[in-house]
């Protein structure tokens, strides 16, 4: 059973691929014809050079098959010969045309295909688990989206059809050949298997090479986006020549697998020359022995050699894109491993909306750990009521973070349930769930946006009132005027331009957007000043009332001039230890 859920699984990229086919069949089916119509020219085009040759040149008689031509030579030789070259020019002109037809459609088809993987890609990873993207480097998923669907897209620009018509060529040509000379016909098939053996053991040897050598582009990729994303980290410490050693050392091995794969490329195509080579070669001499002897025409060696030389041409060509072939290959298999990862379970048929939730909260015996094995939190039981102001503290790396991933089910615990107002999570619709939920996190997380936008991204549809009022309540609304362009500055990426009070305020706002009746905070004030803390814990008490407020931390500290927390859950040794009462007032540190 498993081992055929896993060949389901590995037919996601060829199903994609079938499914995109059919729906461009038009455009493949006119392709197709426009093939056809360039092999046919290509077929056509070495006759008038015999007749010119046999029957103009040496004036020959015309054999009876060709006797309906007669009339093309009853002006003399001078007009057939223009007729004959004009026929030549227009075959050519005609084969162009449909080739250049059969190619925009085959291109314009690919990079349809390429396209739709991408966005198939795209979807697939934002669904995939947090457990997945905690794991998986993401320099190693840019790669597999920009250059393993590109991989795929050009192999079908130029290979797909194009293979075909090769094919058609070679088959078209040697039928013809036989026809001309069936003993030379033999000669020239006879090279054809000993070709393709010895290219299928190089494009063994290629793919194992090219699998290396996109496994270190992915690390790379990894490398700089780490780098570049923490590059003040690196300037403050004075570890540029540390990284550059290290980007270095990886540039080193990628260019290894590089000039192995080269090599053999460079093997794939010298193969083939020296096998045409000597075949051509060989049918010279044989068909000229063949002519000397009266057993064909001069005309019928030119015609037999000029379609040797259209036939090893789609080889060389066939050749050539096996290398192409080899990384498709590799691309489509990094590309099924990522399709082949299970989503995030789905909702239930019945699952229900999270709509106008009251925030109570209830852990039930949960048990969860990241691997199923090594728990994080074990038996974990609390209840938080409606309306309640709950701090949770725990030194780091206890499982608080993982606790709001529960709630948010961004992780399934392995025991135990979690109910928001008495109904189970599971219960909900995933999305509506997360949506109810306002967070703000300790790393300040924004885009490359304008801060409307990154306000807005809570909320969508919000106006640019709501937009402000969430921005006043964060007490973020003076800072973002005093921008350059207001609300409409572009901050840059991961907010670098802003400090970091001011990056965590607008997280605050973006949260407040949403109007959430569960907000959740953690460490919200880990990283920022003490005029920015205490902006952040005045914004809170201002919207707490009608919302259930879930602050994490990591210390606490007495101190009665600060907020009030109806519970204090301190997470300790997997468990919930202390639930202390109202009349404790504690004060949130980091």
């Amino acid at each position: 059973m498993r081992m055929s859920m896993d060949k389901i699984k590995r037919t996601r990229l060829r199903q994609l691929i079938i499914g995109h086919l059919l729906e461009t069949r038009s455009s493949i089916a006119l392709a197709g014809l426009c093939l056809l119509g360039a092999l046919l020219m290509e077929l056509l085009a070495p006759w008038p050079l015999k007749l010119i040759f046999d029957h103009v040149l040496m004036g020959k008689p015309l054999a009876p098959s060709w006797s309906y031509l007669g009339g093309l030579f009853q002006w003399g030789p001078l007009p057939a010969v223009a007729i004959l070259s004009a026929s030549v020019f227009l075959m050519v002109l005609v084969g162009g045309a449909c080739s250049y037809a059969q190619v925009y459609l085959v291109t314009k088809s690919s990079y349809q295909l390429a396209a739709k993987l991408k966005v198939k890609l795209f979807s697939h990873l934002q669904r995939l688990s947090l457990a997945f993207h905690t794991h998986v480097p993401s320099g190693e998923l840019v790669v597999k989206m920009a250059s393993d669907t590109t991989a795929i897209r050009d192999l079908f620009t130029d290979w797909g059809v194009r293979a075909l018509y090769q094919s058609s060529v070679i088959g078209g040509m040697l039928v013809v050949m036989i026809v001309v000379n069936w003993r030379l016909a033999l000669v020239v098939v006879g090279t054809i298997p000993v070709l393709f053996i010895a290219l299928a053991r190089l494009n063994q040897k290629l793919r194992a090479s090219i699998s290396r050598q996109r496994k270190q582009e992915g690390r790379i990729a990894s490398r700089m986006n780490e780098v570049l994303g923490a590059i003040a980290m690196v300037q403050a410490f004075g570890r540029r020549e540390f990284e550059q050693d290290r980007f270095e050392l990886e540039a080193a091995r990628n260019l290894a697998e590089g000039i192995t794969s080269a090599r053999t490329t460079a093997a794939v195509t010298r193969v083939i020359e020296v096998i045409c080579a000597l075949s051509t070669a060989v049918t010279l001499l044989f068909g000229s022995w063949q002519a000397f002897k009266g057993y064909m025409t001069p005309g019928d060696l030119l015609i037999f050699v000029s379609y040797l030389k259209s036939v090893y041409k789609p080889i060389r060509d066939l050749g050539k894109s096996s290398v192409r072939v080899s990384r498709a290959y590799v691309s489509a298999g990094r590309i099924e491993e990522v399709l082949a990862i299970e989503e995030e379970p789905r909702d239930a048929p019945n699952a229900i909306a999270a709509t106008n939730l009251a925030g109570d909260i209830v852990f039930r015996n949960v048990s969860f750990g990241y691997d199923g094995r090594h728990r994080l939190l074990d038996d974990v039981s609390l209840h938080i009521h409606p309306g309640q102001k709950v701090a949770l503290v725990g030194p780091s790396g206890i499982g608080k973070s993982s606790l709001i991933g529960l709630i948010l089910r961004l992780y399934e615990p392995q025991h135990g349930s979690i109910m928001i107002d008495r109904v189970d999570v599971r219960d909900y619709q995933r999305e509506s769930l997360r949506r109810s939920i306002g967070l703000v996190l300790q790393d300040s997380v924004l885009f490359a946006a304008s801060v409307r936008e990154n306000i807005a991204y809570g909320r969508p549809e919000a106006g640019l009132d709501a937009i402000e009022a969430a921005a006043r309540h964060a007490h973020a609304h003076d800072f973002i005027m005093a921008l350059p362009d207001g609300y409409d500055t572009i901050i840059g990426e991961r907010g670098c331009t802003l400090s970091g009070g001011q990056r965590q305020r607008i997280c605050l706002a973006r949260a407040l957007i949403k109007q959430p009746p569960i907000l959740i905070l953690d460490e919200p004030t880990s990283a920022v000043d003490p005029a920015s803390s205490s902006m952040i814990h005045d914004a809170i008490d201002r919207v707490q009332a009608g919302k259930t407020i879930l602050m994490i931390s990591h210390q606490v500290l007495p101190d009665s001039d600060d907020s009030d927390f109806d519970q204090i859950l301190t997470l300790r040794d997997r468990k919930i230890c202390v639930s202390a009462p109202r009349e404790h007032r504690v004060r949130l540190t980091s």
